[in-house]
């Protein structure tokens, strides 16, 4: 309108690390940070902002400029959560790789993001070393390498004898001085100039094919913070454990949204029941997150390990993937802890729907609330959430029963993917991402996802790619043909089931399953690897010959979930059967 203006006073860039400006100064002696089963003393917000502060200014002595990437290979350790503002308060983008990466997947995914600094946890320094070897044998220049040393609940991991060949974090810090007040270093923020500038470099899986690493901006960081801590009913100065991965969609935006609520951040190396609950009642946590595994621990937790819950209030839990059983639901209730079901996807800075309840439910039974928060609910605040026939971009009638596509569009989708214009637009034809996650629409406006039409198994939180898995099956010198999909499993959620078909009619007899599944483990991620290996005479296809994995689904199902007592060691199963 006539007389307006957009300049410096009504307009600055939305970034996240606003968020921790703000609360250094309404929060300094509030803890920030703790070690879950450690003796070491919170870090309050005052000094996590000086050492961020001292971060970024290390990272800049560096070399590190704006927009250079930045890698992190860590557990849920303190420094994380540092270097979630550090690094971007440097101008450098964030890559948090996933921690169970083996050597050959992370030497990919570092050549492929050009990362200038790689920030290493010490208990994952032998796979890091690993991958850098095959860079320099790749003949690409490795990045300047800094450790982290921190002990948490374990003493002090055992250091190689040529460690001291790297930046040590603390030394690091420590080395970075300056006159800037209480002891920070006298270091300019770099500011994004643009909020639509980048801030973090996600992986959707390790994939020694194609890597697709979908690009963050400061804006769509801030925004979806913001709705994480709103629609999951995070309150002022909340204490949240941390169970889900720093490393998955920067810990579904939540490493910046504790910090927009001056919360505190309980972190936890090793996720088990006894240390959930022990964390619980020792630091009186509000809040934490989770794959469907993550609550199956709770609820399975012995009395030995568990502990009465603080405070009057649930603790609340927020949970994706797999919809969880009603039974798990109903304990998880007796128990104390409030579940709240979402889903999204990397592309969508991890959540994008959130089941969010209504009062009038709580008077339903038992089973039809369970039905209810197994749905993936309605979009958050920051984009929208529509079910398309993927070919028409039609909706689908919200009847319950009308199957389409999940696609988004909004201020949190992705920017696209790295270094692949191609990969964007396809994924973004039509002006909506496309999931490839097929749902249908009730009534009342919520999703439920009933299938994913990418075939990708979600165990453990964790996206497996059926292709990769296929890859190293197609591998073993005995197999002719092998189709992956995945078997219920009472921990996990699922897990991979290979039907395999071998060379010759005499080959099972010298073929062993445990023999394949092993030949799997020794060439990918252990949680990747087949846990069930079905010896079939032909794989079902189509008349083009195109593999019919909604019938090896339908088997899989059939062979029941594998229960909790196979789950130790590195076993599986192995059957043969006859389509």
């Amino acid at each position: 309108m006539e007389g307006t203006v957009l300049c410096a006073a009504n307009h600055a860039p939305l970034t996240p690390i606003s968020f921790l400006e703000r609360t250094a100064l309404v929060y300094p002696d509030r803890p920030a940070v703790v070690a879950a089963g450690h003796s070491a003393p919170p870090r309050t917000w005052r000094e996590t902002r000086e050492r961020c502060l001292r971060l970024a200014a290390a990272l800049a002595g560096l070399g590190v400029e704006r927009h250079d990437v930045v890698a992190v290979f860590a557990q849920n350790i303190p420094a994380f959560c540092e270097l979630h503002f550090g690094i971007p308060m440097a101008g450098g983008v964030i890559c948090a790789l996933n921690s169970r990466l083996d050597a050959a997947m992370a030497s990919v995914l570092l050549q492929h993001s050009e990362a200038k600094v790689f920030f290493v946890d010490a208990v994952l320094l032998d796979t890091a070393q690993q991958a850098l070897r095959l860079m320099s044998k790749a003949g690409a220049k490795p990045p300047a390498v800094v450790l982290i040393n921190e002990a948490l609940d374990d003493e002090p991991p055992a250091l190689p004898a040529d460690h001291h060949q790297y930046h040590d974090y603390e030394a690091l810090l420590l080395s970075t001085t300056g006159n800037g007040g209480s002891g920070s270093p006298e270091f300019a923020i770099r500011w994004p100039a643009d909020e639509n500038e980048p801030v973090a470099l996600n992986y959707t899986s390790g994939t020694t094919s194609r890597p697709k690493g979908v690009v963050y901006s400061h804006r769509g960081a801030y925004l979806n913070s913001l709705d994480s801590v709103l629609l999951n009913d995070m309150p002022a100065m909340p204490v949240y454990l941390w169970t889900v991965p720093m490393f998955h969609c920067n810990g579904w935006c939540l490493v910046w949204g504790v910090a927009a609520q001056g919360g505190t951040n309980v972190c936890l190396r090793k996720v088990s029941s006894a240390t959930i609950f022990a964390a619980v009642a020792t630091h009186g946590v509000t809040h934490m997150g989770g794959a469907p595994t993550v609550l199956s621990m709770v609820v399975n937790a012995t009395a030995e390990e568990r502990r009465p819950l603080p405070g009057s209030r649930p603790v609340t839990v927020m949970t994706g993937g797999a919809p969880p059983p009603p039974a798990v639901l109903y304990r998880m209730e007796e128990l104390g802890f409030l579940v709240i079901h979402s889903y999204g996807l990397t592309e969508t800075y991890g959540p994008a729907t959130v089941c969010t309840w209504k009062p009038e439910w709580d008077a339903l039974p038992a089973a039809e609330r369970a039905a209810i928060k197994s749905r993936q609910g309605v979009h958050h605040l920051g984009l929208e959430v529509d079910v398309k026939d993927p070919a028409t971009m039609a909706s689908v009638p919200r009847d319950g029963r009308s199957m389409g596509e999940v696609m988004f569009r909004g201020n949190t989708v992705m920017s696209g993917y790295y270094k692949d214009a191609a990969a964007t637009a396809e994924a973004m034809a039509g002006g909506w991402l496309r999931s490839g996650d097929l749902a249908v629409r009730h009534a009342d406006g919520y999703v439920k996802i009933l299938d994913r039409s990418k075939d990708i198994i979600i165990s453990g939180g964790e996206n497996i790619s059926t292709i990769e898995v296929e890859a190293a099956l197609f591998a073993h010198p005995a197999v002719e043909e092998a189709a992956v999909v995945g078997r219920p499993d009472e921990y996990w959620g699922e897990t991979p089931c290979a039907f395999v078909k071998l060379k010759d009619a005499g080959g099972e007899g010298r073929v062993s399953a445990e023999e394949v599944m092993e030949f799997c483990r020794a060439r990918l991620p252990r949680y990747m690897a087949p846990r069930t290996v079905v010896f079939v005479e032909e794989l079902p296809k189509t008349a083009t010959g195109k593999v019919q994995k909604f019938t090896l689904r339908e088997k899989a199902k059939a062979m029941g979930s594998i229960p909790r007592s196979k789950q130790g060691g590195g076993g599986g199963s192995g059957t043969r059967s006859k389509f």
